[in-house]
C-alpha cells in the first residue's frame, strides 16, 4: 500500500446482505416497505371507522365544550337582559293611610300612578302610619300612600326595601300629581348606605359568594381529586368561612361601602358559598364531567338573574320573581338584605332554602360518594397517612 494512499480506501459493499430485523434482501426489503405504503395508503376509511376514530380521539369533547359554550354565552346573555333591561313592576305593595276628604282624591291620584308605571298597585290599608311603617319594617310593602286634603298626597318610599322600586315610585308621583292636580311631597323613609347608593353592593357580594362557592368545589375535583368524602366536605368549610370572612372584610372595613352586622353578614357568605359547593359535589356526583351545565344553570342562568339583588322582585318577570326566592342566589340576598336594613324583623325563610340546598346536596353526595370522580383507596389513604406524619 503507497503512503499516499488513506488507510481505507475502498467501501466495503456487500450487495445480498439482510437488512436488520426483517430477514430480506435490501431490494426485496424496499419492494415490501412500498407495497406497504401504498396498501396503506390505498384504504379508505368508511364512515363508521372514521366515526369511531372521532369518538375516541379528544376532537369529540373538545367539539361539545364549543357548541356548550357557545350555547351558554348566549343564554347567559338573554336570562339576564330579560332580566334586569327592561324592568316592569307587578302588583307593588303600596300601604294606604289615613282618611281623605274625598275618594276621589286617593282614586284619582292611585290610577294615575297604575296608569303611569304600567302596573297595579297591590293596596294594603292601614290606620295609622306608624302602623304603615312597621309594614315597611317587615318588608310587606314598598311605600305609603297617604292622601289628605289641603295637604295633598304624601308618598313615603323606602330605597332600602328596593332601589329600583323605590326610584320608579319616586319618578311617578309627581308626574301624577302634576296630571290631576294634587301637590305630591316624597320623602325617603329607609335611605341606602352612603356607600352603596344603587343599592347594588348586596347582590354583588352575594354574588361573588355564589360563583367562588361552586368554583371552589370545581378547583379541589381537579387539584385535589384524591380527597375522600368527610374531606372534601370538610374542606368545602373551610374555604367557605375563610371565603365569607375575606368578602365581609373588604367590603366593609376595605372600602367602607356597606355597614355590615360583621359576624352575621359573614356566615350568611359562608353559607351561602358551602351550599354551592356542594351543589357542584352533588352534580359532580350524578353527572361526572358535564357536572357545570346543571350548576352553571341553577346558579347563574336561572338564580342570579330571579335573586332580586339587581332588580327588586316585583320588577321582574312574575315566574322569575317566584322562583328566585327558592334558588340560593336568591335566599342570600334575600338574608343578607334583610340583616342590613332591616335586623329586628328577620325572615327564616332564606336560611330555610339554603339550609335545605346543603342538606339535600350534601346528602345526595355522601350516599353515592361511590360514584364521585375522585377519592382514593383505602390502600392510599393508608399510605398517605404515615407520609404525612
Amino acid at each position: 500500500m503507497s503512503a499516499e494512499e488513506p488507510e481505507w480506501s475502498e467501501h466495503r459493499v456487500e450487495p445480498d446482505v439482510e437488512e436488520r430485523g426483517t430477514g430480506l434482501p435490501h431490494e426485496q426489503h424496499g419492494q415490501h416497505r412500498q407495497h406497504g405504503q401504498h396498501g396503506q395508503h390505498g384504504h379508505k376509511p368508511s364512515a363508521g371507522e372514521r366515526w369511531r376514530a372521532f369518538k375516541h380521539s379528544p376532537f369529540l369533547p373538545a367539539s361539545v365544550l364549543v357548541l356548550i359554550l357557545a350555547a351558554a354565552a348566549g343564554l347567559f346573555a338573554g336570562s339576564y337582559t330579560y332580566a334586569m333591561a327592561n324592568p316592569t313592576p307587578h302588583h307593588v305593595p303600596v300601604a294606604i293611610v289615613g282618611k281623605p276628604n274625598s275618594t276621589h282624591d286617593r282614586s284619582a291620584f292611585v290610577q294615575g300612578m297604575e296608569k303611569g308605571l304600567g302596573s297595579s298597585l297591590k293596596l294594603r290599608h292601614f290606620r295609622t302610619q306608624s302602623q304603615a311603617e312597621r309594614a315597611i319594617e317587615a318588608q310587606q310593602v314598598f311605600a305609603i300612600l297617604r292622601v289628605e286634603r289641603p295637604k295633598g298626597v304624601e308618598l313615603d318610599i323606602s330605597s332600602a326595601s328596593g332601589a329600583s322600586v323605590a326610584e320608579l315610585l319616586e319618578k311617578a308621583g309627581p308626574k301624577v300629581g302634576k296630571k290631576i292636580g294634587v301637590p305630591v311631597k316624597v320623602r325617603d323613609l329607609k335611605p341606602l348606605n352612603e356607600g352603596d347608593p344603587r343599592g347594588l353592593a348586596i347582590f354583588y357580594i352575594s354574588l361573588a359568594a355564589v360563583i367562588i362557592g361552586f368554583v371552589g368545589a370545581i378547583q379541589l375535583s381537579v387539584h385535589a381529586r384524591d380527597l375522600n368524602p368527610p374531606e372534601r366536605i370538610a374542606y368545602t368549610v373551610a374555604y367557605a368561612l375563610l371565603g365569607g370572612f375575606v368578602i365581609s372584610a373588604v367590603v366593609d372595613w376595605g372600602l367602607d361601602a356597606l355597614r355590615l352586622p360583621f359576624t352575621h353578614s359573614w356566615l350568611i357568605l359562608a353559607l351561602t358559598m358551602f351550599t354551592c359547593g356542594m351543589v357542584f359535589t352533588m352534580f359532580n356526583t350524578l353527572f361526572g364531567r358535564w357536572a357545570m351545565l346543571p350548576t352553571w344553570g341553577v346558579m347563574v342562568l336561572l338564580g342570579n338573574p330571579s335573586s332580586g339583588g339587581a332588580v327588586s322582585w316585583p320588577l321582574l318577570p312574575s315566574v322569575l320573581g317566584e322562583i328566585g326566592r327558592w334558588l340560593p342566589p336568591g335566599a342570600s340576598v334575600n338574608a343578607q338584605h334583610t340583616a342590613v336594613y332591616f335586623p329586628e324583623h328577620q325572615l327564616l325563610q332564606p336560611y330555610l332554602v339554603l339550609a335545605a340546598w346543603a342538606l339535600v346536596s350534601s346528602t345526595v353526595f355522601w350516599i353515592w360518594r361511590h360514584r364521585h370522580p375522585g377519592g382514593r383507596t383505602k390502600d392510599a389513604a393508608h399510605a398517605a397517612a404515615p407520609a404525612a406524619a
